[in-house]
């Protein structure tokens, strides 16, 4: 018989398929548990997979190294043959060998699940992150937060605000994790009402082959393939858009804002914001320009731009998508919308009757 699948492996292998684009309960189908404890696994961490799940980097012995080394103590081969074998460093095995022999029994001799039982242990440690540990780290982090920053923007901010203080430099993905993750108490998880998605749990995206599959808007022309007189703004005409949804969807109003002069023209949707008002309201804003400044057009991969093509025949525009989760290919548009204050309200007041 095989040797039996730890739980540690059965939560690495139902990450790994949540990765892959599976739905919580069908990733659970697979590893053999139930959807509640699926659902479970899911909402406790956040919709981000904990540390455990992670596969083993390298760095640190595996359980099959461990193995290995058992069985080459059984043969009589000494520490430096069984360190050739694996392509460890012999000061590795030997440290590995007499931190698990055991000196009560000597008899006993190296047991490989017992060693990596106490590697386990010893990994799960408590380690306190930066902005449990640095209160004004903290502050900072939470009044970006309430101003609507996007983590992406705070952890590039903070690499510019203090390039010499490590401890005042954290990533995106630990503010990220810091708020969907019950229970690490760093940041208080009613701030991802703050984040542009709203969402309390990270959205897995759905993959293919390693890539991240988003097929809703057909025939996309990428940003890799815009023009590269766009990236130095010296020639005027090139635009970056924007949707900016209100409190539960029940508002929105779109932006656009010319990358060489940063002027900003509103759209505005009194209605609904759906990809046909979108388009209508992208089309009529866009037509009352001169056509030397209707050079190009920016926008993310939001579903409220599926009908892009009838907006380039309609306003005579190329539109260009930037890649999933990267704003900085809008910077322009992200910077300018997140200094207006009270945007969604101020822009809505701004663009009642002037959206032309």
């Amino acid at each position: 018989m095989g040797r039996p699948i730890t739980p540690r492996v059965v939560q690495r292998r139902f990450w790994q398929l949540i990765g892959e684009g599976l739905p919580t309960e069908g990733a659970g189908l697979l590893v053999g548990v139930s959807a509640e404890c699926s659902r479970k696994w899911f909402r406790d961490a956040g919709g981000m997979p904990p540390m455990r799940a992670w596969p083993p980097s390298g760095r640190f012995l595996s359980l099959a190294e461990r193995e290995e080394i058992a069985v080459g103590l059984a043969a009589g081969h000494n520490l430096a043959q069984i360190a050739r074998v694996l392509g460890r460093d012999r000061a590795t095995i030997s440290r590995e060998v007499r931190r698990n022999w055991p000196r009560a029994r000597p008899g006993a001799g190296y047991r490989a699940g017992l060693a990596q039982s106490k590697a386990e242990a010893r990994a799960r440690r408590p380690k306190p992150s930066k902005l449990a540990s640095c209160p004004m780290l903290h502050a900072q982090v939470q009044q970006w937060l309430t101003k609507r920053w996007s983590p992406e923007q705070i952890a590039g901010r903070l690499r510019l605000d203090y390039p010499d203080n490590p401890e005042m430099q954290v990533s995106h993905e630990g503010i990220y994790r810091s708020l969907y993750v019950q229970g690490r108490g760093e940041l208080n998880r009613e701030l991802t009402r703050c984040l542009r998605t709203g969402r309390a749990l990270r959205k897995p995206r759905r993959r293919v082959d390693g890539r991240t599959v988003r097929q809703r808007i057909p025939d996309m022309v990428m940003i890799a393939d815009r023009p590269a007189e766009v990236d130095d703004r010296a020639v005027p005409g090139h635009w970056e858009g924007d949707l900016i949804i209100g409190a539960h969807s029940h508002s929105a109003i779109g932006t656009l804002v010319e990358r060489s002069s940063r002027f900003l023209l509103p759209l505005h949707l009194p209605q609904a914001h759906g990809a046909v008002q979108v388009r209508d309201a992208v089309t009529d804003t866009i037509s009352t320009l001169p056509q030397l400044l209707r050079q190009s057009l920016t926008w993310d991969q939001g579903i409220e731009l599926a009908r892009h093509r009838e907006i380039t025949i309609a306003a005579g525009i190329p539109i260009y998508f930037c890649d999933p989760a990267s704003p900085w290919q809008r910077g322009t548009n992200e910077n300018t919308v997140s200094i207006t204050d009270g945007s969604v309200g101020l822009l809505s007041q701004a663009g009642a009757g002037s959206s032309r």
